[in-house]
């Protein structure tokens, strides 16, 4: 255990050397292992926000951890200027599990959005025929994508994109939900759609029902690709393997990443069939540590989770009794809650504190959460969490929103 005041003091040395680009809640993490994380005071909290996704299977997962640690005492870089013996495997287990013929990874998610938007151009220009330099990609309001300069110029939070302008061309934003909308912005030089299929940062937006389906409708007529970022709401979170294949859609190309390095390194990809992903040749786009052999090893083993089916199942069961649980709470306290699976925006009612208020209230309740703008609660923990977690949990959300 930590001296007295170590967590004070942490913080206090934090805000002196490093960027203030987060405001992180008043913790100081040390260690970790399935639902829970220790502070350096010993305090143990119940994660209920799991890395934004990219701890769906919890902390220190044992399988994970021993692959990890076997990867590292043998190979962990080579390049790309070098074959290594992780990557075939990798690449095909990733493309089996999307249905998809390849696979280009990269580290982070920005990365592989950045990386599908190059690759919808391209193939625009090289099989669509769209004329030099005027491929349109329509996206859809209060998007996140990630914070690049090219992500956040089409991106409808000040924050994000206050002030770091002038923004790269080419970007036509339609309403979230709206297939009208979309279909009146296709153009001929309209390569791709992107799409959240539920909007994690503005709130756990999902869209209605057969918005999905009518999105894949009007890319195909209009041979337009359809593109789905996966990052937040893929890899069992929403108690299917994609949100997508709760609509029974499969896009063109999926980003994925969070959740594919099982927390424990960064790994993203863009998976899609070679009539789009062929498009890209030597040279032409790259990372050096993008399908390093610890990431391919990790990101293997993850994908052997999900092919049991057990943690879409967990997410699938213990996310309806945790809604269940979240929609009893009294009208005065929370005004809607949205989302599937293990994935909750829970929408504060008219007279509440801020969503960050909330926050703190229940991190003095051993519990982490995170809010996504001022009104909402933002509730996503590992898919390992058990019922009786949940139960503690919401119990304390409603201790902390009547200030018990």
């Amino acid at each position: 255990m930590a001296t007295e005041n170590a967590t004070a003091a942490a913080l206090v040395a934090a805000q002196q050397h490093s960027a203030h680009n987060y405001d992180p809640l008043p913790v100081v993490i040390a260690s970790a292992k399935g639902a829970w994380a220790t502070d350096i005071d010993g305090v143990e909290y119940l994660d209920m926000l799991a890395g934004y996704s990219a701890l769906n299977f919890g902390h220190a997962h044992p399988e994970l951890v021993q692959v990890a640690q076997e990867q590292i005492a043998k190979l962990t870089l080579t390049s790309r200027a070098f074959q290594h013996d992780r990557f075939a495997t990798f690449c095909a287990d990733l493309a089996r599990l999307c249905r998809k013929d390849a696979v280009l990874p990269m580290n982070t998610g920005a990365e592989a959005v950045e990386t599908a938007l190059k690759v919808a151009r391209k193939w625009g220009y090289e099989v669509k025929g769209v004329a030099a330099d005027k491929a349109e990609i329509i996206t859809c309001g209060g998007n996140f994508h990630g914070r690049t300069i090219t992500i956040v110029g089409f991106s409808s939070d000040p924050d994000a994109r206050g002030n770091f302008g002038p923004y790269p061309p080419g970007f036509t934003s339609v309403t979230y939900g709206d297939v009208t909308a979309m279909a009146a912005a296709i153009t001929e030089n309209t390569v791709a759609v992107l799409v959240e299929p539920i909007q994690g940062e503005a709130g756990v937006l999902v869209p209605p029902p057969g918005y999905l389906a009518e999105v894949r409708r009007i890319c195909s007529e209009n041979n337009v690709l359809m593109i789905a970022d996966e990052i937040q709401s893929g890899l069992g979170r929403t108690g299917d393997t994609f949100a997508c294949d709760h609509e029974n859609v499969v896009p063109d190309m999926y980003i994925l990443g969070k959740a594919l390095g099982g927390g424990i390194v960064p790994v993203s990809a863009v998976v899609a069939d070679w009539s789009v992903l062929g498009v890209i040749g030597p040279g032409q786009h790259g990372s050096t540590f993008g399908g390093n052999p610890l990431a391919c090893a990790v990101g293997s083993a993850v994908v052997r989770l999900l092919e049991t089916g057990e943690y879409q199942r967990r997410s699938r069961e213990l996310g309806a009794h945790l809604h269940e649980l979240l929609n009893a709470l009294p009208a005065d306290q929370v005004a809607e809650v949205r989302g599937r699976g293990l994935w909750a925006g829970v929408q504060l009612a008219d007279g509440q504190p801020s969503a960050r208020v909330i926050c703190e209230r229940l991190l003095a309740r051993r519990v982490l959460a995170k809010d996504a703008h001022e009104g909402t609660i933002r509730i996503a923990p590992p898919l390992v969490i058990e019922q009786s977690e949940i139960d503690w949990a919401v119990e304390q959300l409603s201790s902390a929103l009547s200030r018990r």
